[in-house]
């Protein structure tokens, strides 16, 4: 048994490579052998996203606070709410973040492939991000 106490670990930013905007990732927990979940908690500040990325073995996202937006590829953005739970499957394409107006905070739980959670892939536009938006 491993008990990591609550703020041992600094707060780090999210990489502008990967994210637009104020992001804040505080690791929850890493993969312990022969597990390959990790764990993040991941607060985005008003109108900050990823990226458009793909997880080989899926994501899930828990919404803790806030108010945040999501969308598949070729599909319409969503609102998500805390207390929701998102399943993104293996290699969907999608990104994710808070609303224009509203911090959005989730805990990101996902499986390492070969030492890998995500591929990253281009930067989510300014059109893209609006909730209106039909298609990516």
């Amino acid at each position: 048994m491993n008990i990591k106490r609550n703020g041992l670990e600094p707060s780090t930013k999210g990489p502008a490579e990967y994210f637009t905007g104020s992001v804040r990732v505080d690791m929850l927990f890493q993969a312990n052998e022969p597990a390959r979940a990790v764990g993040a908690n991941v607060t985005f500040g008003p109108g900050a996203r990823t990226a458009w990325h793909i997880h080989p073995l899926g994501q899930t996202l828990i919404v803790t606070s806030g108010t945040g937006l999501i969308q598949l590829w070729g599909s319409q953005v969503e609102e998500i709410r805390p207390g929701d739970v998102i399943w993104i499957a293996p290699g969907e394409k999608h990104w994710h973040g808070a609303s224009a107006t509203k911090a959005m905070t989730h805990i990101a739980i996902q499986e390492q492939l070969d030492g890998k959670t995500a591929d990253f892939m281009e930067q989510v536009s300014d059109k893209q991000y609006q909730p209106e938006a039909s298609v990516a």
